[in-house]
């Protein structure tokens, strides 16, 4: 039976290129899962963007001397191009500055705002005393007052996990330009967190199955709840429908705010532009559908709390109720997949500190499925993960060059030399239904993994195929049989159908190498489906072009099955799947690469 599936993937900021510690919390993974799904029968909806408000691209634009919407549109294609590059099967993937968005984003507002979970404050909002404008809260840094972590936000402490206001931090600095902000005081709106306790407390209870990293993060989310302020001084963001707030200059939602509401916001574009525009409620609206949330683990709190409560505040469920918003009730996270962070030398990768590689440097110089490989076999799916060159070279070299590309050249070369076709296997023996056995169960042990979000093991269960394979060619040496060519034909076609097995099951994580096996096994059309990268022009803003990220993904052969080759289907001759890299490569990287210490 089908299932709609959302795969809601976490927005990156387009205030410059991504890097591959992006990539391997939120982009990678949530694809692996998606072409999972889609082998699997399921109906995907795989949703995201580029997060363009907020203070991350006015502080871009003034560093490259352009306004923000033209430091949104420059990155927005380059950070488009880079997914695509990876392919990473987004049915939408588009932007936060699109009409579209900030019309769904203002009727969920004002859902919260009848149902009287918007309270008015006056707070202590932050200047730059050299340059008299609006500092904001994540651009001063200081001591946490709560855990004394040097470092904190001024809106969140990263090391506690506890919401800050940046008036409160020790020392505050300004990470723009070092000196001590000035506090003043302005009134804003602030959605009533607190408001949400006993409902969030409820339903986070039920979450018992979520990984550890967010069960552990959120058992003390409702211990502290505060009112979060969701406006802030600013002239670049959603503006605020309401009277008295709509027209002031410098006021706008909070980025957090718009950007989560994002995915929801998402999927009604996506249905637009399908030409149905209620398709999109069969992912928000169904109660049977099932809802994924792929991010690194400094995102949980927006998942597991915030968003839960917009959701719960537009559907009138909070703790004092309300009616259901414009869209009806909502459906809240089904799982939130939150992965550590990639790390280099024990650091983050970080832009400022040049501690960075590059999506892009990374896919010119390497392709898109060796990476994508090694995120899933060795990335940061439960813990923090040290991504080193030497390792990644290994991981090249040994698991996709030696096992799988050197199974799938051999095995295809010698049917290619001695048969030119799909033999057929006219003297089985017990050795060849052993491997084909072990071939087909993997399907549900993988599939079983993939659907729980565990890539490793998944992937692990794949190549454990690849080398039974090996081992089962190296036993039954097919080289040495011409004199019994029905017994070296039987021994063909076991390693041949073994061979279709282990490119279904490696699919999901190596899209673009599956296309060439299926090819190189006689197989013609889309096997693995390509995402592109599109201009189109905005729905509700007459003039504007967005570059989008979209496909056809139904017409894709890959099914999570393992399927019986054809006899007498003509093969090519194969070409290598992957290069072997040079294993000093390993000690020093390429020359672009950062050398950290």
């Amino acid at each position: 039976m089908s299932t709609s599936v959302l795969t809601a993937v976490a927005w990156p900021y387009a205030n410059g290129p991504r890097h591959i510690g992006h990539v391997s919390g939120f982009g990678v993974p949530s694809d692996v899962f998606s072409r999972y799904q889609r082998m699997a029968g399921n109906r995907v909806l795989m949703v995201s963007g580029t997060d363009e408000h907020g203070t991350p691209i006015t502080v871009q634009a003034d560093k490259e001397g352009l306004t923000s919407q033209q430091t949104a549109d420059k990155y927005t294609r380059q950070i488009g191009e880079d997914l695509r590059g990876l392919g990473l099967t987004y049915d939408l993937f588009t932007r936060t500055t699109t009409g579209n968005h900030a019309n769904v984003v203002q009727e969920i507002f004002l859902a919260l705002h009848r149902n009287g979970y918007v309270v008015p404050r006056t707070t202590t909002g932050a200047i730059s005393p050299s340059t008299g404008r609006t500092l904001p809260d994540r651009y001063i840094e200081g001591t946490c007052p709560i855990c004394g972590y040097d470092g904190a936000r001024g809106d969140q402490c990263d090391n506690c996990g506890n919401q800050l206001d940046a008036a409160e931090l020790i020392n505050p600095k300004s990470r723009i330009n070092g000196e001590t902000p000035k506090f003043v005081e302005t009134e804003h709106l602030f959605l009533d967190l607190p408001a949400f306790a006993q409902t969030l407390g409820k339903w986070l209870s039920t979450k018992t199955d979520w990984r550890s990293n967010v069960l552990n993060f959120t058992k003390n989310l409702v211990d502290d709840m505060r009112p979060r302020p969701i406006t802030r001084d600013i002239d670049w963001g959603v503006k605020i429908p309401l009277d008295g707030w709509r027209d002031q200059p410098l006021k706008r939602f909070y980025v957090w705010f718009d950007a989560v509401i994002g995915y929801f916001s998402a999927s009604v574009e996506w249905a637009r532009r399908s030409g149905n525009p209620d398709a999109w409620q069969e992912w928000w609206l169904n109660p049977d559908a099932q809802t994924y949330y792929f991010m690194g683990k400094d995102n949980i709190t927006f998942h597991a709390q915030i968003w839960p409560a917009l959701l719960f505040g537009h559907n009138g469920e909070g703790d004092h109720g309300g009616q259901p918003g414009p869209y009806g009730k909502l459906a809240l996270p089904g799982e939130i997949v939150s992965s550590e962070f990639l790390t280099m030398s024990g650091s983050k990768f970080s832009t400022s500190r040049g501690t960075v590689i590059y999506v892009n440097d990374f896919l010119r110089d390497f392709g898109p499925d060796s990476l994508r490989y090694f995120i899933s076999v060795a990335g940061p799916e439960t813990q923090d993960t040290d991504f080193t060159w030497d390792e990644f070279v290994r991981r090249t070299n040994f698991e996709l060059a030696n096992e799988w590309g050197n199974l799938v050249n051999r095995s295809i070369s010698m049917a290619h030399k001695n048969v030119g076709a799909i033999p057929r296997p006219d003297a089985p023996a017990a050795a060849d239904e052993e491997l084909k056995a072990l071939s087909r169960k993997a399907f549900e042990i993988a599939g079983g993994h993939l659907r729980r979000s565990r890539f490793k093991m998944a992937a692990g269960e794949a190549m454990r195929v690849v080398t039974a394979a090996n081992r089962y060619l190296s036993d039954q040496e097919p080289w040495k049989l011409k004199d019994d060519p029905a017994r070296r034909d039987s021994v063909l076609h076991t390693a041949l159908q073994v061979v279709s097995d282990a490119n279904t099951l490696l699919t999901p994580f190596l899209p673009h190498s599956a296309q060439k096996v299926h090819e190189a096994l006689g197989g013609t059309g889309v096997w693995a489906s390509q995402p592109e990268l599109q201009e189109v022009e905005d729905l509700d803003i007459p003039g504007r072009i967005n570059p989008i990220l979209t496909g056809d993904y139904a017409s894709e052969q890959a099914r999570w099955e393992s399927v019986p080759i054809e006899v007498g289907r003509p093969l090519q001759k194969p070409s290598p799947l992957f290069t072997k890299l040079d294993p000093e490569l390993g000690e020093t990287g390429p020359e672009w690469a950062p050398i950290v210490k």
